[in-house]
């Protein structure tokens, strides 16, 4: 997969810009990108692993940092950092944000979690 044409922060730090070749800029919040983190702490190692991460609304982006030529890391102002974010799942985060973000929202409301004040 190509690397994104666009991956940028926006000056408040809160969405990250994201573009590929042939498509429109999309902006994804650090409060997405921390709750569908790629790190084993959310993901696990199994399906049946797999976290729901509460309380993030107020989380920004601390820096992003490249990791060869296939991915970047986030690195969070809540301090996680162990997500390397590929060009792939970049690009399904891009395409599929609003049904993992819907996905997220049911989750939380199901174990009666909040996104945080």
């Amino acid at each position: 997969m190509k690397p994104p044409r666009e991956l940028r922060v926006s000056s408040d730090r809160s969405d990250m810009i994201v573009s590929f070749p042939e498509q429109e800029p999309v902006a994804l919040s650090a409060e997405f990108l921390r709750v569908v983190s790629p790190s084993a702490e959310v993901q696990g190692h199994s399906p049946d692993q797999r976290i729901t991460v509460p309380g993030k609304r107020r989380v920004t982006i601390a820096r992003v940092e490249p990791v060869g030529n296939y991915a970047v890391r986030i690195v969070f102002s809540d301090g996680h950092q162990s997500g390397i974010y590929t060009w792939v799942y970049l690009h399904e985060l891009v395409t599929k944000k609003d049904e993992k973000w819907q996905g997220y929202l049911d989750e939380l409301k199901e174990k009666g979690l909040s996104r945080g004040d």
